[in-house]
């Protein structure tokens, strides 16, 4: 599991633990099932506060996306194939959030801009 940290985005380093992770999992680069690092050793290795690392682990697992056995540690959570679909959609709003505003900067209209949607799913 490859995980980068960016001290200089405006995001807390938990929030980019936890999307880094959450996006593998959708992706299927993390498997179901398949152990994460431990909270200990995940800190020590991007050189943070368990605490931070702690705080990525209990939102993935509230969210449903990973689960924790005792004494064991963190596992990814079977797909829940309606919480993937979610979270895919949501990314797709905010995407089109994106570029509503660049078309809107760029003063496309609506017609225009659906016109070039239905260009691009064509290809």
């Amino acid at each position: 599991m490859n995980l980068y940290i960016d001290n200089r985005s405006g995001s807390p380093i938990y929030d980019q633990i936890y999307t880094q992770i959450k996006n593998q999992i959708i992706s299927g680069e993390l498997e179901a099932d398949q152990a994460l690092p431990s909270i200990r050793n995940l800190a020590k290795d991007l050189r943070i506060s368990v605490i931070t690392t702690k705080r990525a682990y209990e939102e993935l697992e509230r969210e449903g996306f990973i689960y924790t056995l005792p004494a064991k540690g963190c596992f990814v959570a079977p797909k829940n194939v309606e919480l993937l679909r979610e979270e895919t959609l949501k990314q797709i709003e905010a995407h089109m959030e994106e570029i509503g505003k660049l078309a809107a900067s760029c003063q496309l209209t609506k017609e225009e801009l659906l016109e070039m949607f239905r260009l691009s799913m064509e290809e």
